[in-house]
């Protein structure tokens, strides 16, 4: 009879989780601070998968047996060779099924006191799903909306420094938001990797403070927020972030001046635009990146590009944006963090206490 765990809300009983899923299912998205010990590879599972419908299902199982018992084996040689006696270890694989059941069955059998989680990783995603279409709704949002380049991911790092709660969503979403926003040799998580993020991020706040973030739209990137925290943000207290035009173009070149070493990719996103902007328009910022025309360049997506359409669409979303709060914010200062203490104390009145 398996050992059987039902309760997500027990999972701290134990001493350690283990996810015998394949690398590529743990990398997707795992329980938060499980040990990823494969009883079959990706290579294997895929073996075992074209066998079963190929040849036959008792085959399959036959030679998959084979194959986990041998990795089993392989895993109490080295990652579980130093568990105490009383260690109390978790296991789950896809719904708790024949992969985990064995390595449960196989430790217990050793004397350590393991369990399989009823359901398997199936049972915590749909947990993290609803935890995601309540939890937003729980806190109270100050939304940093304003311009781009205005500095807003400058200051939102500022108000943490400052002791402020934040949500990066950018952060856990490893994308800037814009056509642009790719990060550098970082590629973005999956999405059931970003809401397992997004869900111990919203986990660790304080209900009775406020919780800083910045405005974001419903992608970033390949990324989509649930509709439960944008529907709550999006009717939080405001407050627009200001810089003067050489500081916001300073800000992109900065945050984006590295486009300029990819310039073939720079021009591919660049080419995204036509039809909100015209050909010959496109084709000149290309020209601009060819020539080195960095500060050039930003300077026209600021006017031409990026303040149009924070000017269509700067009251859509937020509700609250008439009554903002305004704050100049000078991003490349290094008092930001003054200056985060200081939109603290201007704003504790309407938002709650910030401490």
């Amino acid at each position: 009879m398996k050992n059987l765990l039902a309760d997500l809300s027990r999972i701290h009983d134990f001493d350690e989780i283990v996810d015998v899923r394949t690398p590529l299912e743990f990398a997707e998205d795992h329980i938060p601070g499980a040990l990823n010990a494969p009883v079959l590879s990706n290579e294997e599972r895929v073996i075992i998968g074209t066998m079963y419908k190929q040849v036959s299902p008792f085959e399959a199982t036959r030679v998959g047996a084979a194959m986990v018992a041998r990795n089993i084996a392989h895993h109490l040689d080295t990652t579980f060779a130093d568990r105490p006696r009383n260690w109390k270890p978790l296991i789950y694989c896809w719904r708790g099924g024949k992969r985990s059941g064995s390595m449960t069955t196989w430790f217990n059998l050793i004397g350590w006191q393991a369990r399989q989680l009823d359901g398997g990783y199936k049972t915590y995603r749909r947990a993290t799903l609803e935890l995601l279409d309540t939890l937003p709704r729980r806190f109270r949002y100050v939304a940093l909306v304003g311009h781009t380049g205005s500095g807003k991911t400058r200051l939102l790092q500022a108000l943490r420094a400052a002791g402020a709660q934040v949500l990066d969503l950018e952060a856990l979403a490893a994308h800037r938001g814009s056509l642009l926003g790719a990060l550098p040799g970082e590629p973005q998580p999956s999405q059931k990797g970003f809401d397992s993020a997004l869900a111990v991020a919203l986990r660790s706040f304080d209900v009775t403070r406020p919780v800083f973030v910045e405005a974001e739209s419903r992608r970033i990137g390949a990324i989509t927020l649930p509709e439960s925290l944008l529907t709550t943000f999006h009717q939080a207290a405001c407050v627009e972030v200001e810089a003067s035009h050489d500081d916001r173009i300073a800000f992109l070149l900065q945050d984006y001046g590295h486009l300029f070493d990819e310039p073939a990719f720079f021009k591919e996103q660049l080419s995204k635009l036509i039809g909100l902007h015209s050909r010959e328009r496109v084709t000149r910022w290309h020209r601009l990146i060819d020539e080195g025309g960095r500060a050039e360049l930003f300077a026209e997506l600021i006017d031409l590009h990026y303040d149009p359409a924070y000017a269509r669409s700067s009251g859509a979303h937020f509700s609250e944006l008439a009554r903002a709060t305004h704050m100049l914010f000078r991003p490349n200062d290094a008092d930001s963090v003054e200056q985060a203490r200081s939109l603290l104390a201007q704003i504790s009145e309407t938002v709650g206490a910030i401490g």
